[in-house]
């Protein structure tokens, strides 16, 4: 038995590392580990070299609902519900593979990633408590993250519907759209598990 405590704790020690490098904010680990505070205050310091962010952990739905927020929180979770079909992962695992995959298809993309790992978290958590769910965009058909109540029949993204200023602006990283038609961006990121599966 203390083998195995032994192993658990390497484990979760592990995870933690992992999501401090993903640069989760200390409240996730302390939800997702077994460890103390004053271990995790620690590992903290030692992984990052800093001490960890303070403050309250971003609550709102509003955020993922803003126009590039809502395309690379989409990109997300279609990528941690395609995971979840297909690996037997835990779920902070699942979150920590889907992040990983996430960063990796934003950044060849040249964009920057918008979805921190702490708010990709708790964009899962509000998915399993009905917050927030997955509606299928009526025009592509990718699924993206809307509110409970969103009339799917009629629903459009904002990647076919973009709002009138999207894509325009010079930053750095940001989306920038093509042709109202044909979206550069909506042919760069895969929405729907049909295209991540390919």
């Amino acid at each position: 038995m203390r083998n195995k405590s032994i192993l658990t704790e390497a484990r979760q020690i592990e995870r933690a590392v992992i999501l401090i490098n993903l640069g989760a904010r200390l409240q996730v680990l302390e939800s997702e580990t077994d460890l103390s505070y004053e271990r995790l205050l620690r590992l903290y310091k030692e992984v990052s070299g800093r001490s960890p962010s303070k403050g309250q952990l971003p609550f709102s739905t509003d955020w993922f609902m803003t126009w590039q927020p809502n395309i690379h929180a989409s990109l997300f979770l279609n990528t941690h519900e395609y995971l979840n079909k297909v690996a037997e992962l835990d779920e902070i695992d699942t979150v920590i593979k889907a992040y990983q995959l996430y960063l990796e298809q934003i950044t060849a993309q040249g964009l920057e990633p918008l979805l921190s790992v702490t708010r990709a978290w708790r964009l899962v958590k509000f998915v399993d408590n009905g917050m927030l769910t997955m509606t299928l965009c009526s025009k592509c058909g990718g699924h993206y993250v809307t509110h409970p109540h969103e009339i799917a029949r009629h629903y459009v993204c904002g990647l076919c519907d973009p709002p009138a200023r999207a894509g325009k602006g010079r930053a750095a990283g940001s989306l920038q759209l093509g042709s109202p038609s044909r979206p550069a961006a909506r042919q760069a990121v895969p929405l729907s598990s049909t295209e991540l599966a390919a």
